[in-house]
This record gives C-alpha cells, structure tokens and sequence, in this order.
C-alpha cells in the first residue's frame, strides 16, 4: 500500500516528519517498508513554461524553434517534438538546472540557432510513464491549462509529496484504506483525524424500477449495493485527483474510472461502473459461472469461465468477473451518459480462486481477497456517488439498491484489565487504557475493572480479548513495556520409553547392516491385488483419502510390506541387487472413532547374497538369516521366549517358508519368504524375505531390566536325541515337549540336522537335537543326566508320536 503524505495530512493533523511517522507505524505494528520523495532532483530551474511560437528550424527539417514564455523572461528553444504547438504549456529545464541523471542544461546552439533550455519530455523528468496517458508519454509532457507559468513543475505536476510504502500483514487488510491508514496515524501520533463529509443531491427521480439486483449466491456474496447516476460527461480528472492516484501508483484514466479508484484507495471498497443502457432489462444478477460460459474482459481478452467462479451478470449473459475485472461490453466509455455503481461485498476465497485461475491480479482482487468492511459498502457507494456528482457533472437518481441477506452484527469484547497485565507485565491503569482506546477511535463502557469494546467493523482482524491486548501493547508501545524473565516450573524434557525403544531398534538394525526407509502414508489401492489379498481380507479395509493427491495415493497404508517391495524393485532395477532394509511407520486402519487407529509397525525385507569373506564363499540370504536379525532385535529389548510358528495359508508370503512370531502365546508379527507370485507382481526377479512386528505390543513386552547371572562354576554335560517325527510335526513343538519334560536342568537345547532319505519312512523325518544339563551348585552325574534324557524321551514318545532313532 502507497500512502500519499500529501493526502494523508488532509485526513490527520500531525507533527512529525515522514521519516519520524514511519518509525512510529513500525513500532506500532504497521511496517513501513520505503520512503520515496516525489519529484527529488527536479530543483526550482526546472518551471512551467508557455509555448507562444513555433518556427521551424532553418536548418533542420526535424527542429522547430519555440518561444517560451518562463514567467520571468521569453526564452529561445531548440525542441525536437513533434507535437509542440503554440499555446502549450510544458515542462522546461532552465540554464543551469541538473535533470535526473545528472544531466546538465546549459546554453548552447543547434545548427548555428541559440537555445536556452530544453522542453521535458516524462523520460527526461525521471518520472513513470506508465503512471501518465499515451499521450503524455509521447512526445515532449503537454500540462493542463489550470498550470502557472513560472511555477515549479513540481507544484504544477503535483509531485512535491513523500509517498510512504506500507508491507502490510495479512491480518491488518484495513489499511489497505487511507482512511484506516490516517486512523493508524492519529493513534500513534495523537493527532486529530478529520474524515471526508458526505451529502448528496438527489433528484426527485426514485431508483425504485429503474434497476433490479438479485444474489443468487449469497455465501459468496453476502452484500451488493447500486446507485444511478445519470448524464455523466466524461473527461480528465481534475489535477489534484490524478496527483493522489499517481502517488499511490495508480494510471489516471477519465474522471469515471478514476473515482471508483480513488474511493477504492481512500475507503478500501472497490467499486465498479456499468454502462446503464447497455444492460439487458437493466437487471444485475449474482451468480456462480455455468459451463461454457466465456466473456471478454475490459483488457480485451475472452476469458473461459468456470462454474464455481462467482460473476455478475444480466438475463443476457456475464457483465463482470466479480471482484477481479469487469465486461467490455458494458464498459464505461466516450459514448457513456448514465451509469450503474456498484459496491458489494465478495468472499475473499472465491475471489482469491477466480484471480489465481485467470491470471488476474489487481488492487481490488487484492482487497476482496484479504478482507473488505461489509458495514462499509453503502457509505463507499455514497462517496463515490458525490464524487461523481463534483468532478462529472452527474445526476443522482434518489435511493439506493442495498441487497443485503444477512446484516452485519457489530462485535463487543470483553477486556479484563488484570488480563492485560497479567500477558503484557505492566501495571497499566483504568485511564491509560481509556485513553489508547480513544486514540484508536473505539467505541466503549467500563466499570472499575473491565472494558465493554464496540469493535468497528473496519477492524476484521479483532475477534477476541487478546486481539485488544495487542493493540494496547503497540500503542503503549512496545519499547515501553520492561523486559523481564520468563517464570514457570522448569521440567527435564526426555523421551518416553517407546520413544527410547524405536532409537534402539534403529540403531540396532543400522548395526546389523540395514538401511532405514521412509515410504509415504498413503498408497493405491491397486497393491492389495499385486498382494494378492482375498477381496474380504482385513487389510482391504482401507481409510480412504477425501481430497487424494492422485489415485495412486487415494488411501492410507493398512501394511508397510508394499512399500519395502517397491523399495527393493527400484534398487535391484538399478543393480543393487543386494540390500537389507526397514521402515518404523504407522499403519492406519479404521475405527469407530473420529480418527483412525495407528499402529505403529516394524518392517524388514532382506534380499541377495551375504558377503564373501576369509574362509567362508558367498552365499545367499535366507530365512535363517532374517531369523538371526530379529532373535537379536528380541534379545536386545529384552523380550522373554519367542516362538515362530509355521503359517502356510498367508498369500503374501511362500507356503511352509513362513512363520508367525509368537511371544507368550501373543502373536506380535510375521516373518517369511516372499510368494513368486507376489514377488512378480512387484518386478522382484530375486527372492525376498520380510517381516511385519507389532511394535506396540512389542514395546509392552520389552524389558530394559538387565539382570546379572554369576557364571556357572560346574561344568555342562551335553546329550544329543534323533528322533524320528511326521512331517507335520514341527521343530518347535518337539523343542517345548523337552524342555518341559526335562525341567530346570536343562540350559540349551538345539536343532542341529534334519535328514530325509531311504532309510527314514516316507512321511516321517529325522531330526537331532542337542540337549545341554548344567546345575549352579554341583556337577551333574551320569545317572541323573541319563535319568532327565530317559524322561525325554518318554515325552516326545508319548506326546508326539515321535520313534528314537
């Protein structure tokens, strides 16, 4: 936001210098980003002067020699233009003056004729043209009639101002107003606001019947306002208009267009004007786009439109995008003579969509977007209205069209004053308070502790208690409140257990060579297929996304298994072919309640050959090598007795090469080779081994207690048992028989060999065991340890089935 320091001293009465005022708005929360001084370098040799003859060049087809009329004198100069005229009034540099750039005027002679001073064109000024008409910017600068000859081109071009540069917070869209802005600077200078009368003169003319508005579509438009004014006469703006518009970087256009502007700049409401006679049934209609809709815009392009963007429009068809650019067949234009003025209120998220959509950004989009003062929209249209009334000459039918669906409920805040202390640690009384909410212009009642505030409906940033605490402390300010030492109970931050466990796990893991992954949360539901889950599997019963990036990340991951295999497909694509790694993530399944439940799951997936080595050749990775990782994942944590039992009905993983991990009798994950299938649904040309743990059941069964055994001061006698078992039989079971049977004697028991061939039985199998006896107080004898192994074997006998080999 430019705000003009000119403008803004007809607003506010202050004393302080543009340098002071804009350290007093940043200390106040109102951040000044620049200080431009208009017109700096131009100095009192640079005047007005009044062309009163042109002749041409004697001896230069493309010269002409002026008679320049400077106020003082008549002087002799040698202009190139071609649209120098007798009678002109323009901008001229003296002998002596220095042009921006450092560009020195002196006299001198062209082609043997004396000239004594240069005619300005805008270039030459050091101004910006864009901010000037396409005339202006051609030739030399042409001044209006109301310039005085001899007078300082600053005075006549209206650029003896500062112009400050708010960089305005999203929430403080008020000062997006010179209005608000002069009530910023009143507070923080204590200055004496002085706000622009309105009165109207209305004709006896009623607006009843000459114009109809409908909103169609009142949550994106909650207010829309119209006035008619008629037998407008177009022309330039009067100079001290264009002056303000310029310094707040706005382009003069005609005395219609540049009123909507300045009201727009003054009051923060953008306006816009309608041709009248060239609405269908002079009728307004509120609206959301329909398909196939398209419109050109006043730039001159046709803009496609789409059905949630919000537009104005006649029975016939859009007039206007709303709040971002108006229709170029309802343009205000030369032929104009009656107008409809419109002032609405826009939600600024369907104004902030449309704008982006289209790529068109303006100063009234902007507005709209971050805020605009729906209390305020008539008061603007009123303005305007009189504007009209001065500077065109209009007529202004009597009444106003006000739609208005819901009318605004004024905001009022209860503000403790021990409140304000307590956040802001002063010591602030009833009257200082009393006295920063008059400097801000609020509204209130009190009693001996609290204030009643009336919020205006300009100050949309001010919702809550807090929100008035801060506008104490910025006009208390800030410098003024004493620094002091944060107060509280201080406690250790530390992680919780789990927190400690998932370290350890990775840290472990890393130790043990793998590599950690981290996949995204959401997934396609296409993997359950390429897993070959039955459709009435558990993990299809998915938490769908509502707004999905893509389809292939429309729900949440219910396993973590897919993301390792598509892990695995790209590294062994690229010729790694070899790699251990795991993932420590949540997996999200639904529930009754608000949110899903999210476990939290520790995955592995182990594929290609251990390394080779002194003594020992390369060999592939297995099951037995996956089972060797997590034995020390679950020694390391500390949990009991884990247990794998045989799983072959798991369509993820490969039949009889598959085991659920079970602690206590408590399944907390799985561990298997990969199914083919399911490895050639994933591109994985190699065999794969994965694990999915529970690691919430696993963090509770986890114990960090680490109990000392003194070594054993006897020595172990160790046994070993072929049995012969059915296929069926697993290892696990004959392993529990003969540690029950045995009893606390037995330290270690082992499987060592499994043998199959023409002396075992078809169906049956030979496995051997290894049995270690060790006692803490004596060495064993042989009649007890052969007692324990005669115990043994009767159990495996009877229990099992199994035949002593």
């Amino acid at each position: 936001m430019k705000v003009s320091i000119k403008w803004l001293k007809q607003l506010v009465d202050y004393n302080a210098t543009p340098e002071e005022l804009a350290d007093k708005l940043t200390m106040a929360g109102i951040s000044v980003e620049g200080i431009e001084h208009l017109g700096e370098g131009l100095n009192e040799k640079i005047v007005v002067g009044n062309v009163a003859e042109v002749t041409k060049h004697p001896d230069a087809d493309k010269l002409s020699v002026c008679q320049v009329n400077v106020g003082t004198e008549v002087l002799q100069i040698i202009c190139g233009a071609d649209n120098v005229v007798a009678g002109a009034k323009v901008v001229v540099a003296l002998p002596g003056s220095i042009l921006p750039g450092n560009h020195k005027i002196k006299k001198a002679k062209l082609r043997g004729v004396e000239s004594n001073g240069m005619i300005c064109s805008l270039e030459e000024l050091g101004l910006n043209t864009n901010l000037f008409t396409k005339e202006e910017q051609h030739g030399i600068l042409i001044l209006s009639d109301e310039a005085k000859v001899g007078a300082k081109a600053t005075d006549a071009l209206g650029i003896n101002d500062t112009v400050l540069t708010l960089e305005l917070t999203p929430n403080r869209a008020d000062c997006l107003s010179m209005i608000n802005v002069a009530r910023e600077v009143a507070a923080v200078t204590d200055g004496k606001l002085t706000l622009p009368e309105i009165s109207l003169a209305e004709t006896n003319e009623k607006i009843d019947g000459l114009a109809n508005i409908k909103i169609e579509d009142p949550d994106l438009c909650k207010r829309y306002a119209g006035r008619i004014i008629k037998n407008v006469k177009l022309g330039p703006s009067p100079l001290w208009l264009q002056e303000r518009l310029r310094a707040c970087g706005v382009r003069p256009i005609n005395n219609v267009v540049d009123i909507t502007n300045y009201v727009m700049l003054e009051m923060g409401q953008p306006l816009h004007a309608f041709d009248y006679d060239l609405l269908t049934d002079k009728t307004i209609i509120v609206r959301k786009g329909q398909k196939g809709e398209k419109m050109v815009t006043l730039d001159g392009v046709e803009r496609e439109l789409e059905e949630d963007m919000l537009l104005i429009t006649d029975p016939k068809g859009p007039v206007a995008i709303a709040g971002v650019m108006g229709g170029l067949d309802t343009e205000v234009t030369a032929k104009t003579v009656n107008i409809l003025l419109e002032s609405a209120y826009f939600v600024g998220t369907s104004i902030r969509k449309t704008s982006r959509r289209l790529g068109l950004r303006s100063e009234a989009s902007q507005r709209f977007e971050k805020g605009i003062n729906l209390d305020g929209v008539t008061k603007a249209i009123d303005r305007a209205a009189q504007l009209l009334q001065q500077l065109a000459a209009g007529e202004l039918v009597k009444g106003i069209i006000d739609v208005y669906p819901a009318p605004y409920e004024p905001r009022q805040i209860e503000l403790r004053l021990a409140r304000v202390n307590h956040l802001l640690g002063t010591s602030l009384s009833m009257a200082e308070v009393e006295k920063i909410f008059n400097r801000l212009g609020f509204e209130f009642a009190s009693n001996d502790s609290s204030f009643m505030v009336n919020v205006p409906s300009y100050r949309n940033d001010i919702e809550l208690e807090v929100d008035l605490i801060e506008e104490i402390a910025r006009l208390y300010g800030y410098e003024n409140i004493e620094t002091s030492l944060p107060e509280g109970k201080i406690t250790q931050g530390k992680k919780k257990d789990k927190q400690l466990l998932e370290d350890q796990t990775k840290q472990l893991l890393v130790g043990l060579g793998f590599n950690e992954v981290i996949n995204f949360s959401f997934t396609s539901s296409k993997v359950f297929d390429k897993l070959n889950l039955p459709q009435d599997h558990q993990d299809r019963q998915v938490v769908p996304l509502f707004n999905p990036l893509s389809e292939e990340q429309s729900v949440m991951r219910t396993t973590l298994t897919p993301g390792l295999l598509e892990v695995a497909a790209k590294n062994i694509n690229r010729r790694t072919t070899t790699m251990a790694i795991f993932e420590l993530g949540k997996k999200y399944l639904p529930s009754n309640e608000l949110l899903p439940h999210e476990p939290v799951i520790l995955a592995g997936l182990l594929t290609g050959k251990k390394a080779k080595g002194w003594g020992w050749a390369e060999d592939n990775l297995d099951f037995f090598t996956m089972k060797g990782v997590l034995d020390a994942l679950f020694a390391h944590v500390g949990v009991g007795e884990v247990k794998y039992q045989v799983v072959k009905d798991n369509p993820v993983f490969h039949p009889g090469r598959t085991a659920e991990i079970a602690v206590n009798d408590q399944v907390i994950g799985i561990a298997g080779e990969l199914h083919p299938q399911v490895g050639e649904n994933f591109d994985l040309t190699q065999r794969c081994y994965v694990f999915e743990i529970d690691f919430d059941k696993l963090s509770e069964l986890a114990n960090d207690i680490k109990r000392y055994t003194p070594l054993p001061k006897h020595p172990a006698t160790d046994r070993d048992l072929a049995l012969l078992i059915k296929e069926g039989e697993s290892a696990q079971d004959i392993i529990d028989v003969i540690k029950e049977a045995a009893g606390e004697l037995l330290v270690d028991v082992t499987l060592f060999d499994q043998y199959k061939g023409a002396q075992i039985k078809e169906g049956y199998k030979s496995l051997a065991f290894n049995l270690v006896y060790q006692a803490n107080d004596r060495t064993l004898t042989d009649e007890e340890i052969n007692s324990l192994q005669n115990q043994v074997r009767q159990a495996v006998t009877e229990k099992l089935g199994a035949e002593l080999r």
